[in-house]
């Protein structure tokens, strides 16, 4: 399981015109589940989403997270962040996990976060068109693996 994040200012989801996740200040984090996840990853992303440090403190270091800051988080599910890219010109999609156990592992991980985040954790709509805007803060960008 891997998370692509970027600090924001603001992010949205907008399937077919209409806006199904928005947020301002925060996480836009876009997920690739691999096949072999399980909920150990589940928990160990989620874990590192609200308390990964990218935020700045007082002395312009970023050392508070999430869970400091009460931001939001806006989870999008992007298989094809797990693609195998090593060779050739055309992503591989061997290494992304079956659409039927991502869509339940990406739903375990934004009920994780939900739990354990007070604050908004929103998301777009699983295996749809999705049109993600974002405002990025920095810009402040990890690839992070469960």
């Amino acid at each position: 399981m891997l998370a692509l994040i970027q600090r924001v200012a603001e992010a949205r989801v907008e399937v077919e015109g209409e806006t199904v996740g928005v947020i301002g200040p925060g996480l836009l984090a876009l997920v690739g589940v691999e096949p072999d996840d399980s909920r150990e990853q589940v928990a160990r992303l989620g874990d590192r989403l609200l308390r990964y440090r990218v935020f700045s403190d007082a002395a312009g270091k970023m050392n508070l997270s999430l869970a400091d800051t009460g931001g939001g988080l806006l989870l999008v599910s992007q298989f094809t962040l797990a693609a195998d890219t090593r060779s050739g010109l055309r992503p591989s999609f061997s290494t992304a996990a079956a659409p039927a156990d991502a869509e339940r592992i990406f739903g375990e991980l934004v009920a994780y976060c939900r739990q354990q985040h007070v604050n908004a954790v929103e998301t777009g709509r699983f295996g749809a068109h999705m049109a993600v805007s974002l405002v990025n803060d920095g810009p402040v960008t990890f690839l992070l693996r469960a």
